[in-house]
């Protein structure tokens, strides 16, 4: 008996892929809305949108891909974003196919950020690492001015832009069309730090998830201007940030263990280079 076949997904197959994802992933997404998250051009021409497996001309698995290049420390890095890895049973002795098809694609950093157990385990065997999966919480208290003065949280889109560095700057257009974020720019004229959250809950109360910072110093030193404008503007409890994201556990603040780790491959890059911005954790609301 022959083996499925793997072929690449093109922009000609892609909405077939989503219609399978919608009926054997996921079915609180329509595969229109699948097909939207792989389709944003975040500046490197990609080669796919992953791969799938075929069975006598039947879709019985995939593996997505969401690519973006984006600066780290001054240099251009691309990143391949493993993503809605789904093949049905009776085809799971062929799902390592499909990964090692992706991740055999040179010049990129490979990163999952919402695998299963299963899929981290996978993964690693195919040599990703497991990243830090605690995360910090500290409450938000009623503070307006920052500790060095004229500190402030920008939240006027046109302004964000306008005070951001031209590196954020892009960034924050890359992802201010989805309408799911929360941006602003946090700071003082001359070192102001991007700022990009989602609201949350923690054991029933509201709160801000920070997803990423441009400058994680800066953050932390503002984060009482940052907190006191989510108690006072929006009703948010407290901030919760990835321990990883952050030099250092602000205080008062505590961490929180036992969630589900991240997992990447680079061959220069750390865990604090791995970004929540460009992958699926944003383009598809996570």
């Amino acid at each position: 008996m022959a083996l499925p076949e793997i072929e690449p997904i093109g922009d000609d197959t892609l909405l077939e892929f989503c219609r399978f994802l919608t009926e054997h992933l996921s079915q609180e997404r329509t595969s229109e809305a699948w097909a939207e998250a792989f389709r944003h051009d975040w500046g490197v021409d990609a080669p796919n949108h992953g791969f799938i497996l075929r069975d006598e001309g039947r879709i019985v698995g995939g593996i997505g891909a969401i690519y973006a290049q984006r600066s780290v420390r001054g240099r251009q890095e691309r990143f391949c974003n493993i993503t809605s890895w789904c093949v049905l049973d009776e085809y799971r002795p062929q799902s390592m196919r499909l990964a090692m098809a992706l991740t055999s694609q040179p010049g990129y950093h490979y990163t999952d950020l919402t695998p299963t157990e299963v899929v981290s385990k996978t993964l690693q065997f195919l040599k990703f690492t497991p990243m830090n999966e605690r995360q910090a919480v500290w409450p938000n208290l009623p503070f307006t001015l920052g500790p060095l003065g004229r500190a402030t949280a920008v939240t006027d889109p046109s302004a964000i832009e306008q005070v951001l560095s031209p590196e954020n700057a892009k960034v924050f257009v890359d992802h201010r069309d989805l309408a799911w974020l929360s941006h602003l720019a946090l700071g003082r004229p001359g070192e102001y730090c991007h700022v990009v959250y989602k609201n949350d809950r923690l054991k029933g109360l509201p709160g801000a998830r920070v997803l990423a910072v441009s400058d994680p110093e800066r953050f932390i030193r503002y984060r009482w201007v940052f907190g006191g404008h989510l108690l006072l503007r929006r009703g948010l409890l407290y901030t919760r940030i990835e321990s990883r994201l952050l030099p250092r556990v602000p205080t008062p603040g505590i961490e929180l263990a036992g969630y589900r780790n991240k997992v990447f491959r680079s061959d220069t890059l750390s865990e604090v280079d791995i970004s929540n911005l460009y992958t699926e954790i944003v383009a598809l609301d996570l």
